[in-house]
Parts: structure tokens; C-alpha cells; sequence
């Protein structure tokens, strides 16, 4: 008999609902979920109500329990139906909460904790929830569907609706199925092939196909069956960036820090199945991994997976080695070659249907395999602490603009410190006119960018005349704070999400994130700038809760690593390059790129590099 503790699944959901009766059946709903069985290997189950007003579709994915009681559709209180894809970690609490209100549960599934929570709190229940999920809750009697979606976006849901007929799904490919058109987003591709962007930072429903929407992060919607004509979804969590609690000592920011972010992955680590954790080297995999340890009742050592490049300028090998030997973990690698990225990369596009901004993606494709082929089902990883944290080297500066308005002694104080471990990120007389400015710098700076995007030489002039519209976009300037949250909340981290959500799926891995944890991230939040960059440190507070957990040359190191493949090198192989000028004769022929580009020498870059116009041509052509 599983333990209570330990019923989890990642799935894949889809539904119909339509004032044409005909128009929902077990048939259409079985072609929206065969095409993720990769999301649900383990059962499918479909169902349609008596009026055949809705029906709701299942994939499961399996951690413990099997029975059928915690299959889906889910049924409660012969009047809630639902299909939810994610998890709960505090269900337990919160299942005991419910049954000292009354509700009697029959099964031992997270799934029904919900349907609970929701005829007991109504949409406030989503503020009960520490989790990742997305899922759709049909009430027979009240005719509407409530959906909802977890607090940072990890796992996806996406819709198509017409005013007539609501069809939503996990992934798209379920929503093509069901007939709806697969038709490009010209203006978001423009804004790939211009910035690198994967999605409008000013429209959080957005997706690179039109009349497909996503629902975005932290908001839910209610969809009911007579009448309503328009889908309007609702934030119900947003994190305070102006609430600072000035006066926190140190050494209680970090205890209370630490507390968090153990209980975090306490949660994380409610499973009976086999656990792991994705490993890189960093700071970031390399706590959780070390905290891990820390936690688990001694036996069989904890397993961790990473991707390697000996020889690559990026390659972190040295310090997998020296964690996994002072923690006595089992690290398992794995190294992606030019050779395996061709033979996988219409899989990669396939599974990701979307665009992607680098070969990263790939290199972590690669590790969640290599966990499945170790049989470890859940893994741990540390994605979410650079954007909550100030991880990456361009939040240098924008403390820096910070503390030239409020604190020119302790500014100085940084960019000595940064300096003398080797940072060398700009500090100008620019950066001191856009702290001062920062209204006018940030209209510059955007219209400069705008023109450049559209005297983009490889465009056609057409395409840029029709589609040109820039989605650039700046963070608001005023502090820290501000930047961090334009990262977390509405450009940047939620597109790693959807690479880690279908990179998992591809595998039938389910990937849970500590930093994620939303307690945490509002403690983190509601702290000084000091807190995140200090002493020139990235990332302080989380160095300072684990200087005794991990090595120091780990917890101190100077440099940051991206997860990075040695991509320029990759583009530099003959297949490849023959796949790049494919598709840019592809993008010809849609008329989005000029009949010149084909003459023009193909540009290997690496992964993060400005500008890398080849790379994001091998992708965009796979859109269409």
C-alpha cells in the first residue's frame, strides 16, 4: 500500500466544450490525447456528460498509485469533474484541513484535494496551493468550468475558443487535432528572428499561432456554458516588489531563508518512486543536491544526472566531480554530441513545438533522458533562482543604476569588489544618464532598438512593413526589485519552464523546482537589494545559507556558467549547416526572409551570443 505522502503524476488534459452536441465525443477527445501519450504513457480515460454540453480527456503518468481510483476524469460529489495535470506538494496538510471541515475523500490522490479545496474556497482555494499544475474543474450544476493555472507558469495549458466552441490542451499538437488551424504568428516570429524572443512580454496569452492562447501564470478563468461569449482570464497572485522590509538582519534573512527553502524541498521529496536531481556544477543544482543530502535517511546514495563538454571553454566537469565526492553522490553523465542533435533535432522541435533559443535545450533533452534510462521518475532541479535571486551579470548594472541614486559610498564599494573578482560588466557614463533618466533612456533605448529591428538587413520589406511591431521591452528602472520581477513574471523564466515542462514530458520525467516554491520567492522579494548582489556576489543570500553545506569552490566560485553546449562548434558541422540553409530557403519561400540570404555565409555563434541569426533560422522554420 503506497504511502499518503506519495501520489503524484504529470499528465496531459484536454477538453471540449460547444453548443453543438455533435461537436463532443469520445472519438475527437481520443484524438486530442493520443497525440500526448508522451505526456501520459500510463492510461488514458475520456469522458462526456449527458448533454454532451462538455468532455474532458486524460493521459496519466503514473508515480505510485495505480488503481483506479485516482484515475482521470475525476469525479466528486456527483458534481465536480476534473482533469489536472501537476501536482500538489502541501495536499497532505491541506487534505487534513478539508476533512476536519467535513469532506470525505475516497482515494489518495492530490486531485481530489483539489476539487475539495474547490467547493469549499471557490477560486480562493488557488491560494491554499504550494504546487505546479494546470487543470480544468467542470460543475455540473452551475454549468461552468473553472481553470486554473500554477503561480509561475510551470506547467502549460492552452486554449482555442471561437465564442461558440472552447477547446484547451496541455500542448498544442492536442488542439491541432481537434481541427484547430495551425497557423504562424507572423509578429511573434518577426520578434524571434529580430530579438530572440519567445513570446510578447506585453501579452502574457500570446503564442507564436494565431487564435491559440495560453493562459497565462497565476490567473485562472470561468467559462459558463450559456451565454458567455469571451474568455477572461483572471491574476489571483502577483509578488510585491515595493513591500522591503528594511530592517531584517542578516543573519535572520538567511535562517529564514534556509528554513524555506528546506521545507521546499521536503515537499518536492514526498515520493516513494525513484528521485533524482539534474546536476550542472553550479551553485544553484549543486544546493539542492548538497541539501538534499542533508535530508535523507542514510542508505543508498542520491543520484544525479549532468551533461558534459570535456574540452568546451563551458564545461563544468570539475565541479560535478567535487560535489559528488564530498557528498558521496552517484552522478551519472552524459555528453550530447553534433552528431546526436541532428539525428534527434525533429523529435526536439516536435516535443518543444515552439521556438527555442538555443542548443541549451537540447543538453538538458539529453539529461532527462538519461535519467529515464536510469529509471529515476522525479527529478529536482534548480531552475527559478537566477531570475529570483539576481544570478546573471547583467542585474550588475541595474544594482549599480540603483545604488547611484540612493548610495554612491556603497556603489563604489560594488563595482571595486565586482572588479576584483573579475567582473567587467559595463559601468559608464550611459548607465549614470539612465539612472538619473531612466523614463527618457528607456524610450531611447527601446526606439533605437525598434529601428534596428526593422533595418534587420535579411527581412523582407514587406514582412517587416506588414509584421514589423516590436515586442522590446525594458524592465521598469527604478530598483532591483523591478528587474527580478520583469525576469520572473513577464520575460524570461517562464520560456525555461516551458523548455523544462517539454523536455520532462519527452521522457515521462517529472521535474520539480525548490526555487520555485512561492513563499519563498515573496521572502526573497520583500528583501534589500543588498541581500541578492553583494561584496560583487551574485546571488548572496543562497551563497551565505549553503558556505557550510558545499564546497567553497563551488559556494565562492567567481565565475558564472551558463548551461551551455558547445553550440558554435556544432554549427559549424556540414549536416547542420546544410539543415540551416534549408531552412532559411524555407523562410524564402514564406516570404519572411530576402532571396539574398541565401548567398550569405552561415554564422556559427554559441549559445548565448547577441544576434545569432543562423540558429534562430533552423528554428523558426520548423513553425510552419
Amino acid at each position: 500500500m503506497p504511502r499518503i505522502a506519495d501520489i503524484y503524476r504529470m499528465c496531459g488534459i484536454a477538453g471540449i466544450i460547444s453548443s453543438n452536441p455533435q461537436q463532443v465525443n469520445q472519438e475527437r477527445l481520443k484524438k486530442m490525447t493520443d497525440m500526448m501519450v508522451h505526456r501520459g504513457p500510463d492510461g488514458e480515460g475520456h469522458w462526456v456528460n449527458k448533454t454532451s454540453a462538455i468532455g474532458l480527456g486524460h493521459r496519466r503518468l503514473s508515480i505510485v498509485d495505480l488503481s483506479a481510483r485516482a484515475a482521470q476524469p475525476m469525479h466528486y460529489l456527483d458534481r465536480y469533474t476534473i482533469v489536472h495535470n501537476g501536482e500538489i506538494y502541501n495536499y497532505i496538510e491541506l487534505k487534513k484541513e478539508l476533512e476536519g471541515k467535513g469532506y470525505a475523500f475516497i482515494s489518495q490522490s492530490d486531485t481530489e484535494v483539489i476539487m475539495a479545496a474547490y467547493d469549499c474556497w471557490k477560486e480562493k482555494c488557488l491560494q491554499y496551493f504550494d504546487g505546479m499544475f494546470a487543470f480544468a474543474v467542470w460543475d455540473e450544476q452551475e454549468q461552468m468550468l473553472f481553470a486554473a493555472r500554477d503561480r509561475f507558469g510551470e506547467k502549460p495549458f492552452y486554449y482555442w475558443f471561437n465564442g461558440q466552441e472552447l477547446i484547451f490542451a496541455s500542448e498544442m499538437k492536442a488542439l491541432w487535432a481537434a481541427g484547430v488551424e495551425k497557423q504562424v504568428n507572423e509578429k511573434l516570429l518577426f520578434n524571434f528572428i529580430t530579438l530572440g524572443y519567445t513570446q510578447n512580454p506585453g501579452n502574457a496569452a500570446e503564442t507564436v499561432y494565431h487564435q491559440i492562447h495560453k493562459l497565462p501564470a497565476a490567473s485562472f478563468f470561468i467559462y459558463r456554458i450559456h451565454g458567455q461569449k469571451n474568455i477572461d482570464p483572471v491574476k489571483y497572485w502577483r509578488i510585491e516588489t515595493n513591500q522591503i522590509n528594511q530592517g531584517i538582519s542578516e543573519e535572520d534573512a538567511i535562517n529564514r531563508f534556509t528554513a524555506l527553502f528546506t521545507q521546499s524541498i521536503k515537499n518536492r521529496l514526498r515520493s516513494d518512486v525513484p528521485l533524482g536531481t539534474s546536476l550542472s556544477g553550479g551553485l544553484d543544482s549543486s544546493s539542492i543536491a548538497a541539501m538534499i543530502q542533508q535530508l535523507r535517511t542514510p542508505g543508498s546514495p542520491l543520484q544525479t544526472f549532468s551533461a558534459i563538454f570535456p574540452g568546451f571553454e563551458s564545461d563544468e566537469s570539475a565541479y560535478i566531480k567535487l560535489l559528488a565526492a564530498q557528498k558521496r553522490i552517484t552522478n551519472f553523465t552524459v555528453q550530447p554530441t553534433t552528431e546526436g542533435f541532428i539525428a534527434d533535432f525533429e523529435k526536439l522541435c516536435y516535443y518543444q513545438e515552439g521556438l527555442m533559443g538555443s542548443a541549451s535545450v537540447y543538453a538538458q533533452y539529453k539529461v532527462f533522458e538519461l535519467a529515464k534510462q536510469h529509471n529515476i521518475k522525479v527529478l529536482l532541479d534548480g531552475q527559478g533562482a537566477d531570475e529570483v535571486l539576481a544570478g546573471y551579470h547583467k542585474y550588475y548594472h541595474w544594482y549599480w543604476q540603483q545604488l547611484y541614486k540612493k548610495d554612491k559610498g556603497l556603489l563604489q564599494d560594488e563595482i571595486t569588489a565586482a572588479r576584483q573578482l573579475g567582473v567587467q560588466d559595463e559601468w559608464n557614463w550611459k548607465n549614470k544618464l539612465s539612472a538619473t533618466w531612466p523614463v527618457c533612456a528607456g524610450v531611447y533605448l527601446k526606439n533605437a532598438r525598434q529601428r534596428k529591428q526593422l533595418q534587420s538587413g535579411d527581412i523582407e520589406k514587406q514582412y517587416a512593413a506588414a509584421f514589423g511591431i516590436s515586442y522590446y521591452e525594458l524592465p521598469p528602472q527604478n530598483s532591483l526589485n523591478n528587474v527580478l520581477y520583469y525576469n520572473t513574471c513577464n520575460n524570461g523564466l517562464e520560456e525555461l519552464l516551458h523548455y523544462a515542462d517539454r523536455n520532462g514530458m519527452a521522457h515521462g520525467r517529472e521535474v520539480r523546482l525548490p526555487f520555485l516554491h512561492h513563499e519563498l520567492v515573496e521572502f526573497v522579494f520583500s528583501l534589500p537589494g543588498h541581500f541578492k548582489i553583494k561584496d560583487g556576489r551574485t546571488k548572496w543570500l543562497l551563497r551565505k545559507a549553503m558556505e557550510n553545506l558545499l564546497p567553497a569552490a563551488i559556494t565562492w566560485r567567481k565565475d558564472k556558467t551558463g548551461f551551455e553546449p558547445p553550440q558554435k562548434e556544432w554549427m559549424q558541422h556540414a549536416v547542420l549547416q546544410d539543415y540551416i540553409q534549408e531552412a532559411k530557403r524555407e523562410l524564402v519561400e514564406k516570404g519572411v526572409l530576402k532571396k539574398e540570404v541565401l548567398n550569405k555565409k552561415i554564422q556559427p555563434l554559441s549559445s548565448y551570443t547577441a544576434d545569432n541569426f543562423d540558429w534562430r533560422y533552423l528554428v523558426a522554420a520548423r513553425l510552419f
